[in-house]
């Protein structure tokens, strides 16, 4: 069994107060604010959130996140496999993460706590 698992899915949008009652509004999500660009939703049995990013296309593929105990090692088994590190390890509120694009050019994140 894989150590790594599928645990959060985050999508980039424009408008979080738009996206927040849409979601709540149609499927009855819950919310819950970390600052003023980011908002996480729990739908009763997957998490994810909602990134503000003008960079980024709204409506592009979501970020899919993995989650690992031993986030180094992983990063370390991404670059061994041709993967492409595309943001380093930085922190945010829970854990620590990292991005990374596979050889098609798919990017996803791995977090740890």
């Amino acid at each position: 069994m894989s150590q790594t698992s599928i645990n959060y899915i985050e999508f980039y949008c424009k408008r979080i107060e738009v996206i927040k009652a849409f979601y709540s509004d149609a499927f009855g999500w819950t919310f819950t604010d970390y600052g003023d660009d980011y908002t996480a939703f729990e739908d009763g049995a997957l998490s994810g959130g909602f990134h503000r990013n003008q960079q980024e296309a709204a409506g592009g593929n979501p970020l899919v996140v993995l989650y690992t105990k031993a986030l180094e090692g992983v990063k370390d088994k991404v670059i061994a496999a041709g993967g492409t590190i595309t943001v380093d390890i930085f922190s945010f509120p829970g854990g620590r993460r990292f991005h990374f694009a596979d050889p098609d050019g798919n990017v996803l994140a791995v977090w740890s706590e």
